[in-house]
């Protein structure tokens, strides 16, 4: 027969562990994109593009994409977002929340728990249990993984690819193209030339920008399939699903581009590939379904990476968003 202490202290161990495993998910922010990095750049995929005045700092990792990793390209893997930016946070601060639990349940933080020994046991416990959790997800996600995935975040070289002006490196060898040559004989990467960017082609990426927010505002998924890439369009629907099953409406306006810049302009086969930094204001708001209650604010003005396909005779659209540091 279980004791009232028994059953409280069992009650706190599970409760300790859910808000461990809750914490440590990661913040999902509002606008398209849901504020993480997703999306294709061609071979380009999964290297950094390089850095500009609007956005001098790293851009953050491709985080989903339906692009594989293939000759001369490397993958950083599937990083969680807006991971480390709490200090004490994930399984520490679940831990806190399950102490706060202990302490409504009865007895106070060590009270509640049966006394240190039993808190330091309950710790114990908790951990092996996410341990082997994280032991778990790690052996499946390397069973799944494809060859050549887990390799440090290759950053754009100078010396080995284009410039930020879309012009090719010393000797005309594309990005990557030293690392497609080594290894073994692998294969080299798809062949890359310039591609050039005019004030035109500006004004599109500023339409675009603004479109994308207001169709994403508007839930006008139609609209969101005629000015991006399938597989972009797909991530915004899978966003849009996602607030509509939690009430929430996302409400973006006012969108105002304040400082934009080319960072690599390039071609591989057909495509056309263009990744521009912009830095841009707008209102930002989730608002319940039902009453059109303000539920969250988002900051007033965000930096990120887009980056632009296009084919022969077609439009640009847009195929890749990455969140900068």
């Amino acid at each position: 027969m279980l004791t009232s202490t028994t059953r409280r202290k069992r009650t706190a161990a599970l409760l300790a562990l859910a808000a461990a495993l809750t914490v440590a998910a990661p913040v999902v922010e509002a606008r398209p994109g849901g504020g993480g990095s997703v999306g294709s750049r061609g071979s380009r995929t999964f290297n950094a593009p390089s850095a500009t005045t609007t956005a001098p700092g790293t851009a953050a990792p491709i985080q989903r994409s339906q692009t594989q990793p293939g000759p001369g390209m490397s993958n950083p893997g599937m990083q969680a977002p807006n991971q480390g930016r709490r200090f004490g946070g994930g399984f520490f601060a679940g831990l806190l929340g399950a102490g706060l639990l202990g302490a409504l349940i009865g007895g106070g933080f060590f009270g509640g728990l049966g006394g240190i020994a039993s808190f330091l046991g309950l710790l114990l416990q908790v951990g092996l249990i996410v341990g082997l959790i994280v032991l778990a997800v790690r052996f499946f996600r390397r069973r799944q993984q494809p060859a050549g995935a887990g390799a440090p975040y290759a950053r754009q070289g100078l010396d080995n690819g284009p410039d930020p002006r879309g012009q090719p490196g010393p000797g005309g060898m594309a990005a990557g193209g030293l690392g497609g040559m080594m290894g073994g004989g692998a294969q080299r990467p798809p062949q890359q030339r310039p591609v050039q960017i005019g004030p035109q082609d500006y004004q599109v990426f500023e339409r675009i920008l603004g479109d994308v927010q207001d169709a994403y505002s508007r839930e006008d998924m139609v609209t969101l399939r005629n000015i991006a890439t399938p597989e972009m369009a797909g991530y915004f629907e899978e966003e849009l699903r996602a607030n509509a099953a939690r009430g929430i409406v996302n409400r973006i306006s006012d969108v105002k581009l304040l400082q934009g810049d080319l960072a690599e302009a390039w071609g591989e086969g057909q495509a056309e590939y263009a990744t521009v930094a912009m830095r841009y204001a707008l209102k930002d708001v989730k608002l319940d379904r039902n009453t059109n209650r303000v539920v969250e604010n988002e900051p007033a003005e965000a930096t990120e990476v887009w980056t632009f396909v296009r084919g022969p005779g077609r439009p640009w659209t847009l195929s890749a968003i990455q969140q900068t540091a």
